[in-house]
């Protein structure tokens, strides 16, 4: 597990930046939490990072997935707030992306779909402790992902992740 406090939006496009750096193709990244807890804030941090348009990312709620295919690795945002069940998460092929070792894949409300995502996934639960500072708590489920933890906590890259 690797915890980090965010006190500004500078600090998530830093952690953002490091997380990117850290990302390998074929990792699903599950988001969790609040309304306007920043989930859709970290990935625009990352697609920024990994060299796509960050102009473009914005929150797919609507359209339920988007692709950011023009960085260092494509990305696939799914929002599954408003699926009804994870039946019509299935419908419109997300899970083939899940598997797809191309792609990361970042799902926000990710709870909803919990019983399709990959057995290595990383969880990030996103806490907002005030209207500026956030909790971003990286949770791995398998040695892909656990790696990628590892990385992310290892204290000699900036005394921020520390």
């Amino acid at each position: 597990m690797f915890v980090f406090a965010s006190h500004s939006e500078v600090d998530t496009q830093n952690l953002g930046q490091r997380f990117a750096e850290a990302l390998v193709p074929g990792l699903v990244v599950a988001l969790n939490g609040q309304l306007g807890s920043g989930k859709t804030n970290l990935v625009r941090a990352v697609c920024q990072a990994l060299g796509a348009d960050e102009n473009q990312v914005n929150s797919p709620t609507f359209v339920l997935m988007q692709t950011y295919g023009d960085g260092r690795i494509p990305v696939m945002h799914f929002d599954t707030y408003r699926l009804a069940d994870v039946d019509e998460f299935l419908a419109i092929g997300g899970d083939e992306y899940l598997t797809d070792a191309e792609f990361v894949c970042f799902v926000e409300w990710a709870e909803r779909i919990s019983e399709v995502l990959p057995a290595d996934h990383l969880t990030i639960n996103i806490e907002q402790l005030a209207e500026s500072s956030r909790s971003f708590t990286f949770i791995a489920s398998g040695p892909v992902s656990e790696a990628l933890v590892t990385r992310l906590g290892k204290p000699d890259v900036d005394a921020e992740f520390s």
